[in-house]
C-alpha cells in the first residue's frame, strides 16, 4: 500500500536514477532540527566513540528524516511499497584536512551479491548540515554504477567525471548501491557529517511505484548502456522487456561481444538479450555450461568493486540470461537438477533470483538446492529464494534447516526471505526466536527478530513493529566493532 502523503518521484527522476545512479531530495524539516542532530552527533562521537549500527537507537530523532513524505515517497518510488531499512547504519565524519578516500563500491555487508543491473538496494546519504564542495562531500561517478572497473581507483588519476553530492542541511541523496563513491577531500575548517543508511526492496515490482506517465524509455544520444537502461526501466515498471530496435542485434553478434575485452561492450551485449526470445536460450545455456572453473574463481578475490570478495557467478552470460528473463527459467531449473559443476548450479540459482517473480515455478528446485553440498550454491539459492518468495506451510521444515546452515550468509538470507515473505508457522517462529539471541551474526539476529515481528504483527500493526526494530539496540555492536 502506498501511503497517501508520500511525495512520489516523477519519470524524469527515475530516468536520472537509472542513468546516473542517484537522485537528491530534501527532507523538508526545519533547520533547527538538523542543527540539533549535528550537535548530538558531535557530542556522541566525541564522548562515546562512533556507535556504528546503533546510531539510530542512540539518536532516535534521525528516524524523522526517513519518515518525511519526500523521503518516504522517493524510497517507495525506487524500491516499491513495503521497502525495508537495513540494520547497517553508519555516521561518517570527514574532518578538516582529510585527504579523502579512493573510489570504491560498498559490499552487501559481508555478503557476496552479484551486481546485476536491476537495483534492489539503495544507499541514503543524509547531511545534517549545509555541505559545499570544499567540505569533503561524498563524490560519485555518475553512470558508472553498472561497471566493475574504472580507469583508476586513485581519484587523482581517474578520468571519469565525478560529481560531488552537495546540498543544504536536510539533503538526502539516494544512490544506487553499486555506485562508485568516496569521501572527497575536506578543504574547509568544518566537520562534515554524513549518515549512511541502506534500504532494500521487500517485493519485486509488478507496476510502477512512482508517478509514471510515459511507458517508454526515452532513448538519448550518447547513452553509455542503452539496452541496460531499457531492461531496468521495464523491470521497474513491472513489464516485460521491450528494447528499442537500435539495441536489438543478432544472437551471434551479442554472443561474440560477451567475450569482448571492453566491459562496456560486454554489459551492453548481455542486456541486449532482453529483447530476444526463446531462440536465445540454448546458446546461452551452452555458454554457461562451457564456463571453466578458473574463470569463475577469478571473480572471488577482493577488489575495490567487491571489498569482501566477489561472487563466482558474476559473469556476462549470467547477465544475459537474467536480461532474457522468463524464456530461460525452464532451462535454468533443469541445471539445478543436473550433475553440472558447482559453479553452473550456483549461477543458475543466482540468475533465477535476479529474474525474480517469473521464476516462481522454480521454487521446488531452489528449495532442494538449499541442501546442496557446495556453499556457493546454497548461498546463491538462499538469496534467490529471498527475492522470489511464495512460501507455503509445507516449506517450513526446509527453511528451518537452512536457518541452521553452517554458512552465515545462508542463515541471514533465509531469515531475510521470511521478513520479505512472512507466513504463519509456530515451529518456524521458535527457530527464529532462538536465532535472534544466540546466533553469532548480528544481521542474522536482526532479520530473525524482524521475521518474527512480521509474522506475528501482521499488516495492521506494521508501524508498531517498524518502530520497535528501528529503536532496537544491537548488543554485538560497539565502537570497536561498529558494524
Amino acid at each position: 500500500m502506498i501511503i497517501k502523503n508520500e511525495q512520489l518521484l516523477l519519470d524524469k527522476d527515475i530516468h536520472q536514477f537509472i542513468l546516473d545512479g542517484y537522485v537528491q531530495i530534501n527532507s523538508e524539516l526545519p533547520k533547527e532540527f538538523h542543527k540539533n542532530i549535528y550537535q548530538k552527533l558531535e557530542s556522541v562521537l566525541n564522548d562515546e566513540g562512533n556507535p556504528g549500527n546503533n546510531i539510530l537507537p542512540r539518536i532516535p530523532e534521525i528516524q524523522q528524516v526517513f519518515n518525511q513524505p519526500s523521503v518516504r515517497g522517493a524510497l517507495t518510488s525506487l524500491l516499491g511499497p513495503g521497502y525495508l531499512m537495513h540494520p547497517h547504519r553508519y555516521c561518517h565524519l570527514n574532518q578538516p584536512g582529510s585527504s579523502g578516500q579512493t573510489w570504491h563500491k560498498d559490499d552487501y555487508i559481508f555478503d557476496h551479491n552479484v551486481r546485476h543491473a536491476r537495483c534492489r538496494w539503495v544507499m541514503a546519504f543524509y547531511y545534517p548540515q549545509d555541505v559545499s564542495s570544499d567540505m569533503g562531500p561524498t563524490g560519485i561517478l555518475p553512470g558508472m554504477q553498472y561497471f566493475n572497473k574504472i580507469s583508476d581507483n586513485d581519484a587523482s588519476k581517474s578520468i571519469e567525471k565525478p560529481l560531488s553530492l552537495c546540498g543544504p542541511a536536510g539533503t538526502v541523496s539516494l544512490v544506487n548501491f553499486d555506485s562508485w563513491h568516496r569521501a572527497t577531500e575536506n578543504l574547509s575548517t568544518k566537520n562534515r557529517y554524513m549518515l549512511k543508511f541502506q534500504f532494500t526492496r521487500s517485493h519485486d515490482p509488478i507496476s510502477p511505484s512512482w508517478q509514471n506517465h510515459d511507458p517508454n524509455w526515452p532513448s538519448k544520444t550518447g547513452e553509455i548502456l542503452p539496452a541496460t537502461s531499457e531492461v531496468v526501466w521495464s523491470w521497474m515498471r513491472g513489464t516485460q522487456n521491450k528494447l528499442n530496435e537500435n539495441n536489438i542485434r543478432s544472437i551471434e553478434h551479442s554472443l561474440t561481444d560477451l567475450d569482448n575485452k571492453n566491459e562496456r561492450v560486454r554489459i551492453q551485449a548481455a542486456y541486449s538479450f532482453g529483447g530476444k526470445d526463446q531462440t536465445a536460450v540454448k546458446p546461452l545455456i551452452e555458454r554457461l555450461r562451457e564456463t571453466q572453473e578458473g574463470k569463475v574463481l577469478n571473480n572471488i578475490p577482493k577488489t575495490s568493486a567487491n571489498p569482501v570478495g566477489g561472487n563466482p557467478s558474476e559473469l556476462p552470460v549470467a547477465y544475459a540470461l537474467s536480461a532474457l528473463g522468463p524464456p530461460s527459467v525452464s532451462s535454468l531449473k533443469e541445471l539445478l537438477k543436473k550433475d553440472d559443476p558447482w559453479w553452473v548450479r550456483a549461477t543458475a540459482a543466482n540468475i533465477l533470483g535476479d529474474i525474480g517473480l517469473p521464476s516462481q515455478n522454480a521454487m521446488p528446485e531452489l528449495l532442494h538446492s538449499l541442501a546442496d553440498d557446495e556453499p556457493w550454491v546454497r548461498r546463491n539459492t538462499s538469496e534467490a529464494i529471498s527475492v522470489i518468495g511464495g512460501f507455503r506451510p509445507d516449506h517450513s521444515p526446509i527453511l528451518q534447516k537452512a536457518l541452521l546452515d553452517e554458512d552465515e550468509r545462508v542463515r541471514r538470507n533465509i531469515a531475510f526471505a521470511i521478513v520479505r515473505h512472512p507466513f504463519q508457522d509456530q515451529s518456524l517462529i521458535d527457530t527464529l526466536l532462538e536465532l535472534s539471541t544466540v546466533d553469532p551474526g548480528r544481521y542474522v539476529r536482526y532479520y530473525a527478530q524482524a521475521a518474527i515481528a512480521r509474522i506475528t504483527a501482521r499488516n495492521q500493526n506494521v508501524h508498531f513493529w517498524e518502530a520497535i526494530l528501528t529503536n532496537r539496540w544491537c548488543p554485538l555492536t560497539t565502537p570497536k566493532s561498529s558494524f
